[in-house]
């Protein structure tokens, strides 16, 4: 069995925490270090997690690091990756990918060159909800997908964020914050996008932060946070997809699937399990297929209850397909394309005109019960 990846992880933020604890759970993948221009919030989560600091010059140049994790802001995501891909390592980015199609094509031709693999988050749509959700769709359940919709709606994050201007600004906003796991999770269970159409508009100039120790403080709003959208997929499925953050409460279900014999209703795509329902005809079935998967399992207690939590799944694949010379699920070619799909959105929002993304990908290939349990290491313990 071939060694861990090493791994490096640049960005020392709120999300890292939870990238160095959950790595421990994949066999595949072993964090060594991690850099940040604050080397204050480094040495902190070294000292956390038992791992080293170092200054992001010297973990690019570190002969020990397989693979870098970019955790950085979304404007510094592309930046950040062209100087990992051009280090001669791996690269795996948190979402958005990045924030144009020009800098997603410039980041494959770097990587094509340096013959070194791109991923990015979301990796959320390898969890035991959604992979059950595509084994329905693949298996012919509700028959040829037709139409559905999907609902990313809150009334944002200035009430509980110390720090939430970044949300606000250019790279932000609901559809480049969190509707990467919508339209991630909508490209593998129906494929890519062909046209979208979007109307767009900011109904407040300025949000109020509310949590301390800038409680009271009004920041810009630089970014449309309200965005309704249809996708037409190359399939000829039509989504209508609703991303807002002005909404305080609502009655929308997170996704739906029409398709030609049902409607499947998939759990929120932010996280790895949910329940699943489906219907066959007119009529909701009182119980689903089962589908045992190791990666919809509760692992975490949250403030919800017992919840899956599986983040790095995407970054252990990626190591996994490199050991073993196959295509990573989490592939630079989907995100790309689903950063197309988003940037599309924001752009037909704001000239009012249909557009056509430029790029497509591949649908990446189920992660059954077998191979999700190989991802898994012997004994599935979270790092503390």
């Amino acid at each position: 069995m071939a060694k861990p990846m090493n791994v490096g992880i640049i960005g020392c933020g709120n999300i890292s925490a939870a990238y160095m604890e959950l790595s421990a759970l994949f066999r595949s993948i072993n964090v060594v270090s991690c850099a940040d221009m604050d080397s204050g919030a480094a040495q902190q989560r070294a000292d956390q997690f038992g791992i080293r600091a170092q200054t992001v010059d010297d973990l690019l140049a570190a002969d020990d690091i397989d693979i870098v994790v970019n955790l950085t802001i979304p404007a510094a995501h592309y930046s950040v990756s062209r100087s990992i891909i051009d280090a001669g390592k791996h690269v795996y980015s948190e979402k958005p990918f990045v924030l144009s199609v020009q800098e997603g094509k410039d980041l494959l031709r770097r990587a094509t060159r340096k013959n070194v693999r791109v991923g990015s988050a979301p990796d959320t749509f390898l969890g035991g909800a959604h992979q059950h959700a595509r084994h329905l769709v693949d298996s012919g359940a509700i028959g040829k997908i037709t139409g559905g919709t999907a609902h990313v709606m809150s009334h944002g994050m200035e009430d509980w964020h110390p720090n939430p201007d970044f949300f606000f600004q250019a790279g932000g906003g609901p559809v480049l914050d969190v509707g990467p796991y919508y339209v991630t999770n909508l490209i593998q269970l129906i494929g890519p996008v062909k046209k979208v159409m979007a109307l767009s508009s900011t109904p407040s100039p300025f949000r109020t932060i509310g949590s301390k120790p800038r409680a009271g403080e009004k920041i810009k709003v630089e970014t449309p946070t309200t965005i309704q959208s249809l996708l037409e997929f190359e399939s000829g499925a039509i989504i209508t997809m609703g991303a807002s953050w002005d909404v305080w409460h609502h009655g929308h279900n997170n996704m739906e699937l029409y398709g030609e014999d049902g409607t499947l209703y998939v759990p929120d795509p932010n996280f790895f399990g949910g329940e699943l329902q489906m219907s066959k005809g007119s009529k909701l079935l009182k119980k689903m297929p089962k589908f045992a998967h190791p990666l919809g399992i509760p692992n975490q207690k949250h403030g919800q209850g017992m919840m899956a939590n599986y983040r790095t799944a995407g970054l252990a694949d990626m190591a996994s397909a490199i050991q073993n010379d196959r295509p990573h699920r989490c592939s630079l070619e989907m995100s790309l394309h689903a950063v197309d799909v988003m940037t599309s959105i924001l752009k037909a929002g704001e000239t009012g005109r249909a557009i056509k993304p430029s790029t497509t990908c591949e649908r990446p290939a189920a992660l059954d019960q077998r191979e999700a349990k190989a991802l898994l290491a012997p004994v599935k313990r979270a790092r503390k």
